[in-house]
């Protein structure tokens, strides 16, 4: 698992700036003005996802339009892949073991309920 990844993604503009880019490709300019920062923050967050390989800006024009890419997703998701075998194993034993401790108990021989 690329670290760099993790890292761009920590940071709470970067993360809403990957969740603008899910919907729909934007301009540095459009992703300044939907998440209210300026221009120059807004540049030095993409420059931080297009380092990790999250994001690929492509020139159209005098317009800079920012793109997810795929790759880095499908990194990320093959590597929380093993966590996520993990918990469903543990959740299906909570599973067993709530049946286990919720099923009727016979009564001991002799009582009346």
């Amino acid at each position: 698992m690329n670290a760099a990844i993790l890292g761009a993604l920590a940071e709470p503009h970067r993360l809403h700036i990957v969740e603008l880019l899910v919907r729909e490709p934007l301009t540095v300019g459009e992703i300044a003005a939907r998440l209210d920062l300026r221009q120059p923050q807004a540049s030095k967050h993409v420059r931080v996802l297009v380092d990790a390989g999250v994001v690929e800006v492509e020139a159209v024009a005098n317009r800079r339009i920012c793109h997810l890419r795929a790759e880095p997703f499908r990194e990320l998701d093959g590597w929380l892949a093993a966590y996520r075998q993990l918990w469903e194993a543990r959740f299906d034993r909570l599973d067993e073991y709530l049946d286990q401790t919720s099923a009727p108990r016979p009564s001991p021989e002799g009582e009346q309920p």
